[in-house]
């Protein structure tokens, strides 16, 4: 039985180990010693206690590993990567970290790497589909994706609740959002331009420019692409206080004799109110648009997700479509499914033939729901 290290025991990376459990070995690693406990007696599961912040303890823990998994923060994502690719490990990797991944698509490509980064349910999916619908176009026009993650239940003030880090999730709402727009790279301020959708079933949600196209601004070509987050109506009006006050701000400012960074602290009052707790329900929501020609004719490819909390195993809607994808692709790595070597955004296994249909066959089977519709 082959071996899989996994890189962060959270609420996502937690489904990721006991979903790769059931066929793999799998070596469970976090500096928490609660989230380690919280897996005891899972079988095939062993855990780690380690530093990941530490190169060296990385290179330690990722040693007996036949694929890593890496689930870190966004801001320990990027060291991490390059440490799990100069290790020569093939690695799915679900960090989203700020720096752009092709930096270290000459190392990878030197170790003989395959490292599948952005792989998620947004970034991650919505790429794949991008991917897939790209091949299939004679010419693509327009990329949209509206995707949320919401509780079920709406309490104010925040509506919102995350099932990982909050600073992970204020980067959406202070990074600027880059947008292809006839052909050129544009910069809209992050919870701009707000829109309402209506959902069957949800209801009116508002959706906001958000800085996730990421590599699909190199990788498609379309001249029009944009990602928004969605949110229940007023949360983005209140971040957008909250930013514009100083709040979200990375800058140490001095109080009482103490350096602090604004962020942190925001971040530390705001994960009490976020946190999803065990058995509160949540949902993830998702539509992907293309646009373009085939064949001489106009066609629309739009896909639907949609997914609800699990009662049974008690795991949240958002660990699941973001752990289960990359669970999904890991397979697929090891399976020689997906083989190309170097830095390999979603796209690149979208567009790999067998890919896509395998990853909805998977998604099936865990009760995860994706419609397609072509016009």
């Amino acid at each position: 039985m082959k071996t899989i290290t996994v890189l962060g025991a959270g609420l996502v990376g937690s489904a990721i180990i006991k979903d790769l459990a059931v066929d793999f070995q799998v070596i469970a690693v976090d500096a928490s010693d609660a989230a380690l406990a919280r897996l005891a007696g899972t079988p095939n599961v062993t855990a780690a206690r380690a530093d990941l912040s530490d190169p060296a303890e990385v290179t330690r823990v990722i040693a007996a590993a036949d694929l890593v998994v890496c689930a870190v923060p966004g801001f320990m994502g990027f060291a991490t990567l390059k440490t799990i690719i100069e290790a020569e490990k093939n690695v799915v990797d679900i960090s989203f970290f700020p720096e752009d991944p092709f930096e270290l698509d000459t190392l990878a490509k030197e170790k003989g790497v395959t490292a599948v980064v952005d792989c998620g349910v947004a970034p991650g999916l919505c790429n794949i589909i991008a991917g897939y619908v790209d091949a299939r176009l004679d010419r693509t026009d327009e990329y949209v994706c509206y995707v949320g993650g919401l509780p079920k239940a709406r309490t104010l003030p925040y509506q919102y609740k995350a099932v990982f880090s909050p600073i992970d999730v204020l980067e959406e709402y202070t990074r600027p959002a880059r947008l292809v727009s006839h052909g050129k790279i544009v910069t809209r301020p992050a919870l701009s331009e707000v829109e309402q959708l209506d959902f069957p079933g949800v209801g009116t949600l508002e959706a906001f420019n958000t800085d996730g196209l990421r590599s699909l601004i190199k990788t498609l070509d379309a001249p029009f692409m944009k990602e928004k987050t969605m949110r229940y109506p007023g949360h983005a009006d209140l971040m957008r206080t909250f930013r514009d006050t100083g709040f979200f701000n990375t800058e140490p400012m001095e109080i009482d004799g103490q350096s602090v960074r604004p962020l942190d602290v925001t971040a530390k009052l705001l994960f009490k109110q976020w946190k999803l707790q065990p058995g509160e329900e949540d949902f993830t929501l998702m539509r992907v648009i293309l646009r373009g020609e085939k064949d001489g004719e106009r066609v629309t490819y739009t896909y639907d997700l949609f997914d609800t909390f699990d009662p049974e195993t008690g795991i949240h809607s958002m660990a699941r479509t973001t752990g289960y994808t990359a669970t999904i692709i890991a397979r697929q790595v090891l399976a020689g499914m997906f083989t190309e070597r170097g830095i390999c955004p979603p796209e690149f296994v979208g567009r790999t033939a067998g890919c896509f249909a395998h990853l909805l066959t998977e998604y099936t089977r865990r009760n995860i729901s994706v419609s397609e519709k072509i016009a």
